[in-house]
């Protein structure tokens, strides 16, 4: 994406709260380099990490740290350090950051989940949703088999479509097309919003905001307002709440620096 003139003192866009998860920072598929961009355009007064930030199953198979990644990290530290409430909610991917619920690292505190009260006075669940996951809480190998073969079709799929811009034919998603054709899988993201709104709902909230799955969207569920993140792999999108308390899904993916209309994104398990 290159570099751009956009100071950290003077974002184009500041909102009141921004939501980002599933960055995947250590994985290949990670385009850490697109969310940079994005914060270079976009600040709030309070940024929730919704989980799987950084990805320590990757990490541990393969070490891949570029610069890119660090320099994600040093600019979430600086945000907080000027003034940013930064809160770290740890998924599955960095489950090792769970042993410090309670703590602060470099002005960012880490959670076991939050309830993140709006402009408006209603009060959002805010949690990666793996624990609601019964594939990664039941059989940890099979959600890692998933995982590597999450990580192959990113790359396949990158692959084709690089052939695909040389004739100018547009992007298209392997994923995202499985995730509209196969039964399964849309049943179970359904399964999935349903038992984030009930876990909503028992703590007495008015929504949920969580990742994980990798699908993003904004909708209401039963009475909730169930709304998920996406990711930073392969959708790049994040949630904003505005200052009169609405929320929005910003898509971070063409090279014009304007909102796209999001996609009906890939979810993933892992």
């Amino acid at each position: 994406m290159g570099s751009y003139d956009v100071s950290d003192e003077s974002p184009e866009r500041r909102f009141r709260t921004l939501f980002i998860s599933d960055v995947h920072l250590g994985a290949r598929g990670s385009q850490a380099d697109l969310l940079l961009d994005f914060l270079r355009y976009h600040d709030a007064d309070t940024i929730y990490l919704v989980g799987d930030i950084i990805d320590g199953w990757a990490l541990k198979s393969s070490w891949h740290w570029p610069q890119s990644h660090n320099d994600l990290v040093q600019k979430l530290l600086r945000k907080a350090r000027k003034g940013a409430k930064v809160i770290y909610v740890p998924g599955n991917h960095d489950e090792f950051l769970r042993k410090y619920y309670g703590t602060h690292f470099g002005g960012i505190d880490v959670v076991e989940n939050a309830v993140h009260t709006g402009a408006d006075g209603k009060r959002y669940l805010v949690i990666h949703g793996d624990i609601f996951d019964l594939v990664v809480q039941n059989a940890r190998w099979l959600a890692h088999l998933g995982d590597r073969a999450y990580d192959f079709a990113i790359q396949m799929n990158r692959l084709v479509n690089f052939f695909r811009r040389m004739f100018g034919v547009r992007y298209w998603s392997l994923s995202q097309w499985a995730k509209q054709k196969v039964k399964k899988a849309v049943n179970y993201i359904g399964a999935f919003e349903e038992a984030l709104a009930a876990e909503a709902r028992r703590h007495d909230a008015d929504g949920v905001i969580c990742g994980h799955i990798h699908y993003a969207v904004i909708r209401d569920e039963a009475g909730i307002r169930y709304m998920n993140c996406g990711d930073w792999v392969e959708s790049c999108t994040a949630i904003v709440e505005h200052d009169d308390g609405q929320f929005e899904i910003i898509t971070w993916a063409d090279q014009l620096h304007k909102p796209a209309q999001v996609p009906q994104v890939a979810a993933r398990a892992a």
